[in-house]
């Protein structure tokens, strides 16, 4: 009997957190995949398969708009070995952004999600704040055009609050993912959503203790893994095991501030752990800034993004995990 009832424990807990075996990000593709979906804490594909999603994310687009383009997600692709790209729509900085040009903004961002698509990849749509609840109205509109136009292809995925200051998740951060969440549901009822979490998408743990009531929302895990070691780990672990979807929207192998080194020990418990789990994960970021973040040399242009000569340390790291 005791060993009839460990073997439906194993059973239980298999399915609840399924394995998957990691593959290279470049072969599977949306065609492959299709419409993505939440079950348990594990992301599925449209024949109930899991999935792991492995790619990159751009620099900020008011600052770096010369990657937003077809070439540069053609690199990301193909050169990078990804299956998801990340476009940052900048919403206020000194510079501008979305608040003052979105029309020049959004246009910088569908560029990126029409790449996307034509290259038969996915594609999650940051909307880059870290006060989005002083924002709602402006969000409330973006999402609500974007669902509307994208919303019919499986490609897309949300990202309404790239980073949450606030530690009030239940009072402030939650009731913000819910009015952006309803507005996408109004339009598009079935792509993924991913939500921010508290103290710039590292408290796991707040979420897991009072989490959204809806369908298809996975929760963001933001790390850089000089900064971030076992402690946020050990988090991530917990709100996992409490069943809490999470995927890992971005990381960096560096410093939280893009200062370098590589710190390739940590980056290398951060992947064994994102394999554990089999949690998607999206690199910060693609730039050629001469800081440790960035996945290219200084002075790499779109048609030579990800090419091997054109990695920087931290990206020929990443791409060797992509491929994985």
């Amino acid at each position: 009997m005791k060993f009839l009832l460990l073997f439906v424990n194993i059973l239980v807990v298999s399915n609840w957190i399924c394995p998957v075996i990691s593959k290279d990000a470049l072969y599977e593709p949306v065609s492959k995949h299709g419409q993505l979906s939440v079950d348990g804490v594990n992301l599925i594909d449209e024949h109930g398969e899991r999935v792991q999603l492995k790619g990159m994310g751009l620099f900020w687009s008011v600052w770096m708009p010369y990657f937003y383009n077809q070439t540069t997600v053609d690199g990301i692709k193909n050169y990078c070995h990804s299956n998801i790209v990340r476009p940052m729509l900048a919403i206020d900085t000194k510079d501008g952004g979305y608040l003052t040009d979105p029309e020049g903004e959004t246009a910088l961002i569908d560029a990126v999600i029409d790449a996307a698509i034509e290259d038969d990849i996915y594609v999650l749509v940051d909307w880059q704040d870290f006060e989005a609840e002083n924002h709602l109205e402006q969000s409330l509109k973006y999402f609500d055009r974007l669902s509307k136009k994208y919303g019919s292809y499986p490609n897309i995925i949300y990202e309404p609050y790239n980073e949450p200051i606030s530690l009030e998740w239940s009072t402030v951060v939650k009731p913000y993912h819910e009015a952006v969440i309803k507005t996408i549901r109004a339009n598009d009822p079935d792509n993924l959503i991913v939500v921010g979490t508290p103290n710039y998408s590292q408290r796991l743990d707040l979420a897991a203790a009072d989490p959204i009531n809806g369908t298809n929302i996975m929760y963001s895990l933001h790390f850089y893994a000089a900064s971030h070691r076992q402690e946020e780990r050990d988090i991530t672990k917990n709100a996992i095991e409490a069943g809490l979807p999470v995927f890992v929207s971005e990381y960096g192998t560096v410093n939280y501030d893009a200062s370098g080194p590589v710190d390739v020990t940590e980056s290398l418990l951060w992947y064994d752990l994102m394999e554990e789990y089999g949690l998607s994960y999206v690199n910060y970021a693609i730039s050629d800034k001469d800081e440790g973040t960035s996945a290219l040399i200084p002075g790499t242009t779109p048609d030579k993004v990800c090419r091997e000569e054109y990695l920087s340390e931290s990206g020929r790291l990443v791409v060797e995990h992509n491929k994985a």
